[in-house]
């Protein structure tokens, strides 16, 4: 699997240093970019404890971006 990963990454004209870990990190914060349930990558990725795969994905900015904030929906005007 190794062999094909670095062969498909060189034949992309990937500059930056890659490896299998590295694809399955951006799938799982893909997943999670995307708004996938935390649960279901960690049955994907074959995390038995949601502690490992809360490690294993990193939150992203643009998640945050995302958040709002509910107080901001609050009329003081009145």
């Amino acid at each position: 699997m190794h062999e094909i990963f670095y062969s498909s990454a060189q034949k992309a004209k990937i500059d930056k240093k890659v490896s299998v870990h590295s694809l399955r990190h951006s799938f799982a914060n893909h997943l999670l970019e995307q708004g996938e349930d935390l649960r279901y990558i960690q049955k994907i990725l074959g995390h038995n404890s949601s502690k490992t795969t809360e490690i294993y994905t990193h939150i992203t900015m643009k998640g945050l971006s995302r958040i709002q904030n509910p107080l901001d929906d609050i009329n003081l005007e009145d």
